[in-house]
């Protein structure tokens, strides 16, 4: 189908959601305005294209009269580079989405092999992703922050709430790799850990169905580095999913009605992950068109203190602003990475 006939189909399809809407209001009224705000501003883009076209176009004609051509030509000009530059952003709009890419999201960091110093690192990237929130005004709420005696974590989980968080967070996930001189580090080498990041589309109640019989929910006392609570109260919570073993632990809060209902947040929003990758997995094609594998295990990225830079080994980006990206300036690289993944998948589909 080519791109004129597909913009044609979307514009009798907004003119048909407003003729219904007009017509026989309350008939699913919510959906289709839903879906005429979805469209709205792929219509605005189409007739911005084609008002774009018809300018060139009558340029290209007026430019065969010799007293207007050198405005024509001028028109000609500016129009010739524009309406390839439309098309190339509707050709992005069209591409399918991901439903969750609107949706807020649920980070786990997790220290891998290293040691303290993953652990360290893990801490260090963790505040990372937390100054990238704050720059762009979406909330940070921590869900769990389990803390080691050296100021690392053991693992640490939050929830990250905005329009759109998922879509810019979404390639983060898999393996970071850190290179180093450790503090604790005497001869001056340099050492080589990791960690691991997963980013969860979060979840409502309504996407995923759990089995309160599916569930078996441990309650102990909290431990870590600090907080008056710990060791005081049977406040820290432990779900088990049965059916795919998934367990999530939380005891951050005080309460073990808080932590209870943060666990559920992170369990809902992992056994929803599953299902969004048992259903990618069969979908050979467009695991194709994506940036890197999805797989948890997948080395993504290295930060090389010594040498200053940041490497993303999925499309060969190298940033030598170690210490800026470190404070949270991530788009560059999530710019690349989105840039990316929609090459791709305009390739594929073109294929």
């Amino acid at each position: 189908m080519t791109l004129a006939h597909r913009l044609d189909r979307v514009l009798a399809r907004a003119e048909e959601v407003r003729h219904i809407l007009a017509t026989a209001p309350g008939a699913g009224i919510g959906a289709l305005s839903k879906e005429l705000a979805e469209i709205e501003p792929l219509v605005a883009k189409v007739e911005e294209l084609r008002a774009a076209t018809r300018a060139r176009d009558e340029a290209e004609a007026m430019m065969a009269d010799p007293e207007m051509r050198d405005l024509a030509e001028a028109e000609w000009l500016a129009q010739k580079d524009r309406v390839p530059a439309l098309e190339r952003e509707l050709q992005l709009l069209l591409l399918p989405r991901d439903a969750a890419d609107e949706r807020s999201g649920i980070l786990e960091i997790r220290p891998a092999a290293g040691g303290d110093e993953a652990g360290l690192f893990a801490a260090e990237l963790f505040r990372a992703y937390q100054r990238y929130a704050e720059s762009r005004g979406w909330r940070f709420e921590l869900l769990d922050y389990d803390e080691s005696d050296l100021g690392g974590i053991k693992g640490a989980t939050a929830e990250i709430a905005g329009r759109g968080v998922f879509a810019r967070l979404k390639f983060e996930s898999g393996v970071h790799r850190v290179q180093r001189v450790p503090a604790t580090e005497t001869q001056g080498r340099i050492h080589t850990s990791t960690v691991t990041v997963a980013v969860l589309p979060e979840a409502e109640e309504v996407d995923v169905q759990i089995n309160e019989g599916d569930l078996r929910i441990d309650t102990y006392r909290a431990s870590g580095a600090g907080g008056q609570h710990v060791n005081k109260t049977d406040s820290a919570v432990r779900i088990t999913h049965l059916p795919t073993g998934i367990v999530v632990a939380m005891q951050e809060e005080k309460s073990q009605h808080k932590n209870r209902a943060k666990a559920m947040k992170v369990l809902r929003a992992r056994l929803y992950d599953a299902q969004r990758q048992a259903i990618d997995s069969v979908r050979a094609a467009d695991r194709k068109s994506q940036v890197g594998t999805g797989d948890r295990s997948e080395r993504i990225r290295t930060y090389n203190f010594p040498q200053g830079r940041v490497t993303d080994h999925r499309i060969g980006l190298t940033l030598h602003k170690i210490d800026r990206v470190m404070l949270g300036e991530f788009d560059e690289i999530f710019d690349a990475l989105i840039a990316e993944d929609q090459a791709a998948r305009l390739a594929a589909e073109a294929a």
